[in-house]
């Protein structure tokens, strides 16, 4: 008997390690190990591995240990994943994970030495837009607590960014290639953000460490695709019934994966084509392609869902008027502001998308969905209606995103029910959309909330049709709002 609950009690179609795990090297740090991250990047690195490669995977938590990690080193660093379809699910247990590190165990120094670690050739990161702590410049936000306090003590970093400008200072001092900095984070540019902040943090620190790294380091970008809702007790149970034993650190998510990344690393890298990543020149096409088509619908009926009582974007496509408008939206409205990623075909991207969209075994919560909605509208709704503005085409669907964004966070549903909003501006934001007419909320929120660009504060065609929209959501409410987009 092997002593591992997950090996000795999973049914017999669970896909197992079939690789000599004695053999595979933590080559790799990943700081976060959340949810998206084992749905993912270790799944692509569990593929590799079975193919022959020798990476794993140091996590790395700069707080207590989770209680997935928990659960994950008391199973020897293994843990399940289920593929949830509608005709049925798929399961494996992955041994991608090698070993790890918490704050609470080792203290900063041996977070730094673990990553430090001559053998890591690149750090991966999930840590959502507010772990970049960048400011609206784009560039590090050193009026953030935790950059302040890591500035003052540089060798016992909190932050991200302070822990790995640490790591790669220790790096330079022992005469070392500095390690590739991957971010997996649903950003545009991301590697470039992920640089920014660094370079930013370590000119603060050392200019000669921030020169070093300018000219050494690699911070590539990626697109990362696959819906990962967050853990309930109903997908507990599914993951416990399917496996065929309790694993807290397990993960339920769709079939669909999808990884594009820079080709750019400074120490080496897996071979995660192997398993199905695309390595490029050029990530750009694809994150616009899935920031505005797959992220940009999901907002809009994350908003205009959760405001019309639907509690899933399953059940949003359940209604035929949200699941026309998810799908005009990407048709009319976002692949004209697009170039397609070469082979890549838009109209059937999207209609794969409305597709996932429609899987009634991934319970998508739209209120997960509507979370930091200040950080993520940008990205996915705001360039492009800049784009209509200069060519003058409509795009009235963006445009009921936008209201339905500004309706969610003034903090009720259109049944009066309050909202439990979470966004890094919750409280200012919350300010801004009450009180007042529809006319006079665009105005206040357009101006005082930092996200919209020029273009958009200023045109008095966009001011009105939002203004317009948001009186539409408060007269009638977002299912028919939804309805009359036709």
């Amino acid at each position: 008997m092997s002593s591992n609950p997950l090996l000795d009690q999973a049914a017999a179609d669970v896909l197992r390690p079939d690789y000599d795990r004695s053999k595979i090297e933590a080559r790799m740090c990943h700081i976060g190990f959340g949810a998206f991250h084992r749905a993912h990047q270790a799944v692509y690195t569990d593929d590799v591995l079975r193919a022959g490669g020798t990476w794993g995977y140091r996590e790395i938590e700069l707080r207590g240990p989770s209680a997935p990690l928990k659960a994950l080193a008391e199973r020897d660093y293994l843990y399940s994943v289920v593929e949830n379809a509608a005709d049925g699910q798929k399961a494996r247990i992955s041994g991608a994970v090698v070993d790890h590190r918490h704050m609470e165990e080792c203290g900063s120094e041996g977070i730094i030495a673990a990553i430090a670690d001559e053998k890591i050739a690149l750090v991966s990161i999930t840590v959502t837009e507010k772990g970049y702590t960048l400011g609206a410049d784009g560039g590090l936000d050193f009026n953030n607590p935790a950059i302040k306090a890591d500035l003052e003590n540089p060798d016992q970093p909190r932050s991200v960014v302070g822990t790995l400008v640490a790591a790669l200072a220790a790096r330079k001092r022992a005469g070392q290639k500095p390690f590739t900095v991957l971010s997996c984070d649903n950003l545009p540019s991301n590697g470039k953000l992920a640089r920014r902040a660094v370079i930013d943090f370590a000119r603060a620190r050392d200019r000669g460490l921030a020169d070093w790294i300018e000219e050494h380091g690699r911070f590539p970008s990626t697109m990362v695709d696959r819906i990962v809702p967050a853990m309930t007790e109903e997908s507990y149970r599914l993951l416990a019934e399917r496996i065929g034993t309790e694993d807290p650190a397990g993960i339920v998510c769709e079939p669909f994966r999808q990884w594009v990344i820079e080709d750019d690393f400074v120490s080496g890298r897996p071979d995660w084509d192997r398993a199905g990543a695309t390595f490029t020149d050029d990530v750009v096409p694809y994150e616009n392609m899935k920031l505005r088509m797959l992220n940009g619908s999901h907002s809009f009926l994350a908003y205009l869902g959760y405001l019309g009582g639907y509690e899933t974007i399953a059940e949003c496509m359940q209604d035929p008027a949200y699941r026309k408008a998810a799908r005009d939206l990407m048709g009319q409205e976002q692949i004209p502001t697009l170039e397609a990623p070469e082979g890549i075909d838009l109209d059937d991207y999207a209609d794969a998308l409305i597709t996932r969209f429609e899987n009634p075994a991934i319970r998508h919560r739209t209120w997960q969905i509507a979370m930091d909605g200040s950080q993520k509208l940008p990205q996915r709704a705001l360039e492009s209606i800049a784009h209509h503005l200069k060519s003058g085409s409509p795009c009235p669907r963006l445009t009921l995103l936008v209201a339905g964004w500004i309706r969610y966070v003034a903090g009720t549903d259109d049944k009066g029910a309050p909202i439990d909003v979470r966004d890094p501006l919750a409280d200012r934001l919350k300010t801004l959309a009450n009180g007042g007419s529809s006319r006079e909320k665009v105005e206040r929120v357009l101006s005082g909330s930092g996200i919209f660009p020029e273009i958009l504060r200023e045109s008095v065609d966009f001011r009105q049709s939002l203004a317009e929209s948001l009186e539409g959501l408060g007269r009638i409410g977002a299912r028919k709002m939804v309805a009359q987009l036709g």
